[in-house]
């Protein structure tokens, strides 16, 4: 067995010698060995400390290699600002540098009329809506029907949704159109639609060419490989896509076939049967630190048309199931609506969906 002195100054035989070498102490070393502190120690605690400086050093390079908005990193870059007021101190918001900075295409765009959450009989049946800003919703093309290559003009925003909008342009006629934008769709891509079977069969020089899965295409889910990303799934056939619209969101085809029903597993979790004729398009969806997002203030709320809403705990038992009683309390009671119905993932569905493979997890 060696002393402490002589395990901290033994060096095994390295590969390029083949000869275990003794090292002698330096004054240093032999100062701690006086103050009763093992060399060994001091040594290795001192090489940490440099391994952690450099691991710092090199994750901030990465870090600020990585701050462009059109940058491919999953990992999303949120902009600050310098606490001025209450209401910019908690201000996040996802950089919008890369968007366009001028208006939309008129043609393309309607006036929102604001309804205040009540149907055609006046009668509430959304709660917590009213006010807000003035807003004019783009015009969608959630049916891609249009065969051809498309080329994308600029990325732009739309105040009715929170993933970011593409403005595309047909090579051939010149029609202009708005799409849902895939995450890092860079302006000057060329995009194409294969949902007319006329364009499936692409033959060059004899040979029988697959059809092209890129990042913003669509097809049927007929023609997309198992196990890949999409968004934008249609219902129907020959419907508009209706599922997997929101930012960052996605879903993955499970299997797939000629007839019958695709299995697709949704972000929720859920795996529920398609037809495998409908629309979907290659890709996650953009704008996914939308869920990170911080308003940082009550005021950008109302901008947005969100009222305030009143906790059950704070009304009346009259009002609402949690309410009444002295202090804080529930009842006893599961959160629920104020109709009674469980809001924390309870089963509300009377009746089951043959379409649903499997359900959601639930908490």
């Amino acid at each position: 067995m060696l002393s402490g002195l002589a395990r901290s100054l033994w060096r095994p035989a390295s590969a390029a010698s083949g000869v275990a070498r003794m090292i002698t102490p330096t004054t240093k070393q032999t100062t701690l060995l006086m103050q009763g502190r093992s060399p060994s120690t001091v040594m290795f605690r001192n090489s940490l400390n440099k391994a952690a400086t450099t691991s710092v050093t090199r994750t901030y390079a990465t870090a600020t290699a990585t701050t462009s908005p059109t940058s491919s990193s999953a990992t999303p870059q949120f902009k600050t600002y310098t606490p001025s007021s209450p209401g910019r101190r908690w201000l996040k918001r996802v950089p919008r540098d890369h968007l366009w900075k001028g208006k939309p295409v008129r043609a393309l765009t309607i006036a929102k009329r604001s309804t205040a959450g009540r149907n055609n009989t006046g009668r509430i049946t959304v709660r917590h809506r009213g006010g807000g800003h003035k807003r004019r919703l783009r015009i969608v093309d959630w049916y891609r029907r249009e065969s051809g290559a498309q080329l994308v003009e600029r990325i732009e925003y739309d105040p009715g949704r929170t993933a970011w909008i593409a403005l595309l342009k047909h090579q051939t006629t010149g029609r202009q159109s708005y799409i849902l934008a895939p995450h890092d769709l860079q302006p000057g891509s060329v995009i194409h639609s294969f949902l007319d079977k006329s364009s499936w069969n692409q033959t060059k020089n004899g040979i029988t060419t697959t059809l092209p899965i890129d990042k913003g295409n669509c097809l049927p889910l007929s023609r997309i490989p198992t196990g890949t990303i999409i968004h934008a799934i249609g219902m129907k056939r020959n419907g508009p896509a209706q599922v997997a619209r929101s930012a960052g969101t996605y879903a993955q085809l499970l299997s797939t076939g000629e007839t019958g029903h695709a299995i697709i597993r949704l972000s929720s979790g859920e795996v529920r049967k398609f037809p495998v004729d409908v629309c979907a398009t290659i890709g996650v969806v953009s704008n996914p630190g939308n869920m990170h997002e911080s308003l940082g203030k009550a005021g950008r709320s109302r901008w947005l048309g969100i009222r305030p809403s009143v906790r059950g705990v704070a009304q009346n038992a009259c009002d609402h199931p949690h309410g009444g009683g002295k202090g804080k309390t529930k009842g006893g009671k599961d959160p629920r609506s104020p109709w009674g119905t469980l809001a924390k993932g309870g089963k509300t569905r009377k009746h089951p969906n043959k379409m649903v493979v499997r359900e959601r997890p639930r908490r």
